[in-house]
């Protein structure tokens, strides 16, 4: 699919099938994931596969917005591992799980499957389940699945900010 398509076409999904995921497809989704660009490419970054049905049921514990998925990668970074402007000491290690998770999100889509970014979790509780999760702020969860057909975009999904609103020309 073209780029510019699969950008406008991927929504988030809130509701999917009980049809599982399968592990080759997480795979191709992990290794973009992987090759997404980082600041001088410190790769400050962790994906969690909740894969275990042991994870699986401890994510439905942090969120509820797991939309019918069983599927679930987490996404994390260390501030200590990213790259720091030197002229405001910016830490760019957010920015790079946000590419990251935005890699993840466009490749679950030209897969044909569906996710959503949910940030509304408890991240704390998660991280104290999981001691390899202990050193890294948590940022997202990715519930993956096959959309249900009822889990189409919601309104908001169509509204946008005119060209105007968004971009300035200097």
């Amino acid at each position: 699919m073209e780029f510019k398509q699969l950008a406008k076409d991927r929504y988030s999904c809130r509701k999917m099938t009980t049809r599982k995921v399968e592990d080759n497809l997480i795979e191709q989704i992990i290794e973009t994931a992987i090759q997404a660009p980082t600041a001088v490419n410190y790769q400050p970054v962790k994906i969690f596969w909740m894969k275990s049905d042991k994870a699986k049921n401890d994510v439905h514990q942090v969120t509820r917005f797991t939309f019918g998925a069983e599927t679930f990668l987490v996404v994390g970074y260390k501030n200590t591992d990213g790259w720091v402007r030197s002229f405001d000491k910016h830490v760019f290690a957010e920015t790079d799980a946000a590419i990251v998770a935005s890699h993840i999100m466009l490749q679950v889509a030209d897969l044909g499957l569906s996710t959503t970014w949910v940030g509304y979790f408890d991240a704390p509780l998660l991280r104290s389940m999981y001691p390899e999760m202990k050193d890294y702020e948590l940022t997202a969860i990715f519930p993956i699945g096959y959309a249900a057909e009822d889990g189409t975009p919601s309104s908001r999904h169509y509204v946008r900010k005119s060209r105007e609103e968004i971009l300035e020309i200097l």
